[in-house]
């Protein structure tokens, strides 16, 4: 009996199937982040629009903040707060979207049941799980750095209209945008790793509302320590991971933002333990996430 023409032979199969598997790790690590950023838009689309929503509303009130501004001084302080505005509410941005995006990464696949096709590829567990780690650690902090340096860019062409004709050399952008860089590879990068890591545990393991999941736990052992032993270490190590490692200069706590960045060295950040537990804590998180995507079936 001949086989059908539109009916691949099983040798055929075989054949292709090991030519993918002879693909780079690395390469399917790429496409793999490439996949995530097909699929989940939101990843570029929300910081972007939220760098034009704040555009349009710094460009409305401009001629406020340059009201009365006759010296270059002048006109530097007037325009820290909105630099910091903008490169905060983007950061922010970036941030929101990563941890509903780690919630719906291994849970939204069990849901449409597309993870059956996805575990027919010759792709690993482990690639997948770290390439879908990979976008709120190390993609939405380079893509909010990017879109944030733009940002005040534009921001530094608008106001040097308006102001003396040489501002812009007194903005000291380029040395912002290092600091600006190191604050979100290391902050929105390291220090949060072991968030997104547990969302993803959840993501992977929930049968249902994994938001619900997420958030749940860490209300309930807040409350039963609070009962119990009336006392919350427990919320205050929460509040200690969202709001970063604290420089060690007075000068640093005035609440500019530009200062807070460059008085916490890279030694210090390095040498804080709580980066390094959290870390050990990320890893564990994510070797379980890659363990039960392994086994979970489709929802």
């Amino acid at each position: 009996m001949n086989t059908p023409s539109n009916v691949m032979p099983e040798s055929s199969v075989e054949s292709q199937a090991s030519a993918l598997a002879q693909v780079p790790a690395t390469r399917r690590m790429y496409w793999s982040i490439r996949r995530e950023l097909w699929e989940y838009r939101a990843i570029y689309v929300a910081p972007l629009a939220a760098a034009v929503v704040f555009l349009l509303g710094f460009l409305i009130a401009l001629p406020h903040h340059m009201h009365g501004v006759k010296t270059l001084d002048q006109a530097h302080e007037a325009l820290d707060t909105p630099y910091e505005l903008a490169a905060g509410l983007i950061m922010g941005t970036a941030f929101i979207v990563g941890i509903f995006y780690s919630l719906d990464a291994l849970y939204g696949e069990r849901r449409d049941r597309s993870i059956l096709f996805w575990k027919s590829l010759p792709v690993s567990d482990l690639t997948t799980v770290l390439s879908k780690f990979a976008i709120p650690l190390v993609i939405l902090p380079l893509l909010s750095f990017a879109i944030a340096v733009v940002t005040q860019f534009v921001m530094l062409l608008l106001s040097s209209g308006l102001s003396v004709g040489t501002l812009g050399a007194r903005m000291s952008f380029f040395h912002m945008s290092l600091m600006l860089l190191y604050h979100i590879l290391t902050v929105h990068g390291l220090w949060y790793a072991p968030i997104y890591a547990w969302l993803l545990l959840v993501s992977a393991w929930a049968p249902r509302a994994p938001f619900i999941w997420a958030f749940l736990p860490p209300f309930v052992i807040w409350g039963v320590e609070k009962i119990a032993f009336r006392t919350s270490h427990f919320l205050g190590m929460l509040q200690y991971r969202l709001t970063g490692p604290e420089p060690s200069t007075t000068t640093a706590r005035s609440g500019n933002l530009m200062e807070m960045m460059s008085a916490l060295t890279a030694v210090q950040f390095l040498s804080t333990p709580g980066l390094w537990v959290g870390l050990a804590v990320a890893a564990i998180f994510l070797a379980a996430a890659v363990r039960l995507r392994r086994y979970r079936e489709p929802i």
